[in-house]
């Protein structure tokens, strides 16, 4: 009976011990452009630097792991470049996904330093309209389009609580996905030189619990 009461009072003070958060992040996505070459030519693609915003829903399970979802919304849309001529569709991404978070401090301080690492799935959607004409009929055309691709995300940040429940944290992730070719018609086959990567510091408010 005393060992039963005892294992109820260190679940409900381990219940007790997590902590949770919640906020909103803004910052500034920065793509890496990619060299495209098909049957006509070659030409550099990628998506225009935006503003990003997004929220994340945290939890600390441990001393110095925890985890979070994260949504990401990046304004820009893809674009066709050679020399001095550039081309693009307005358009932006939606990112969702699950990081893991490695502190160099337990859950009981303050300031609170960490890498991320993490996976999900980004969205690529154009709302048009196409340019007319075309910049580059013979390498590729823009087309309006979506596409879902799989995402890695590797990172770090920090962490500052403060005493009445609010957090201020700073993050930098670099969102990895394979490139969006659909977003791309070639002329003929196309090939690709890299990963499509968003570069994205963001600053964020949030309250824990």
């Amino acid at each position: 009976m005393r060992l039963g009461f005892l294992i109820s009072i260190l679940c409900v003070s381990g219940g007790f011990a997590q902590q949770f958060d919640v906020g909103g992040l803004i910052g500034y996505g920065v793509y890496r452009d990619v060299r495209i070459n098909s049957a006509g030519g070659t030409a550099t693609a990628g998506i225009s630097n935006r503003f990003a915003a997004g929220a994340v829903v945290g939890e600390d399970l441990y001393s110095h792991i925890s985890g979070e979802v994260r949504y990401v919304f990046q304004d820009g849309g893809p674009f066709l470049s050679t020399g001095s001529v550039r081309a693009n569709i307005q358009g932006q991404s939606h990112t969702v996904h699950y990081d893991a978070l490695f502190h160099i401090y337990d859950r009981d301080r303050r300031f609170r330093p960490f890498v991320a690492l993490g996976a999900g799935g980004k969205y690529y959607r154009t709302s048009g309209p196409e340019p007319v004409p075309q910049p580059y009929p013979q390498i590729a055309s823009l087309v309006k389009t979506n596409q879902w691709q799989y995402l890695v995300d590797v990172g770090f940040g920090v962490k500052y609580r403060l005493r009445n429940h609010v957090m201020l944290r700073g993050d930098f992730r670099d969102y990895i996905t394979p490139f969006p070719k659909k977003l791309f018609a070639p002329k003929g086959s196309l090939t690709d030189r890299g990963l499509c990567q968003q570069f994205t510091p963001t600053f964020g408010l949030g309250y824990w619990f």
